[in-house]
């Protein structure tokens, strides 16, 4: 693994607990960076944090945050930036697959939570963090979007139109930064090895990867390391862009 320099960067990341957050934020740490943690799940968060600070020195904070929830949001950042001493990177990570059923049956509120969650969480965290990451002059957000959001999957519309609007967004908070110093790019993964997979059907897990023409599922830390990219200087002309990490699904 060849690591981007962190040292000093202060980040959030958000569905921290485990999966791809969790792995970002692990990368994050062994590249020297200081970390808080968000999940809506107190316990799992605290013992993620404790299972990163064995691996950083103690460079690990978390907090319970339901990013649903603005004020929430609002709070949590405002207490990271006090505690770290300021904030350089958002990684938003935080997400639900959703039930798997055809448009026509699906729940009108589970709808809502997947977009509740997916989409509005993530505003919600760039609405809060870049206030503070203007103030220095540099920054790097990072949005975790989805194949599906380019393409959609049967089955999943809410999560597919979730990452979709995920995309959009990214585009137009990207243009709106252009000249501030703060870059912001999302990532289009095809289907990861992550517990989120245990939220799908087996039949719908089945045809995720076989729309892969790499046959197999992505891993984190292939997530992860291009993710860091993003994050670091060495990213410094890309903002409004989609990374597609998708094992030859998307080619555009």
């Amino acid at each position: 693994m060849s690591n981007n320099d962190f040292s000093g960067r202060k980040a959030i990341v958000t569905g921290g607990a485990s999966g791809i957050g969790y792995g970002v934020a692990e990368r994050l740490v062994r590249s020297g960076a200081t970390v808080c943690l968000w999940d809506y799940d107190p316990a799992a968060i605290d013992h993620a944090a404790a299972a990163l600070d064995d691996l950083g020195g103690a460079r690990t904070s978390a907090a319970a945050v339901d990013v649903t929830q603005w004020d929430s949001v609002q709070e949590a950042a405002a207490k990271a930036a006090e505690r770290l001493g300021g904030i350089d990177i958002l990684v938003n990570s935080a997400g639900v697959a959703g039930l798997n059923a055809p448009t026509w049956d699906y729940p009108v509120e589970e709808w809502s939570r997947v977009i509740d969650i997916n989409l509005t969480g993530t505003f919600h965290a760039c609405k809060a963090v870049t206030p503070f990451l203007t103030a220095s002059g540099w920054g790097r957000i990072a949005n975790i979007a989805s194949v599906a959001g380019k393409e959609g999957n049967p089955n999943a519309a809410a999560y597919a139109a979730s990452k979709g609007g995920i995309i959009a967004f990214t585009k137009a908070l990207g243009k709106e930064l252009a000249t501030t110093g703060v870059l912001v790019n999302c990532i289009t993964p095809a289907a990861i090895d992550t517990p989120l997979l245990g939220q799908s059907t087996p039949e719908f897990v089945a045809y995720m990867k076989s729309k892969i023409p790499m046959g197999r599922f992505g891993r984190i830390e292939e997530v992860a390391a291009m993710v860091a990219w993003m994050c670091s200087e060495d990213c410094s002309f890309t903002t409004g862009a989609v990374f597609d990490l998708s094992g030859g699904r998307s080619t555009y």
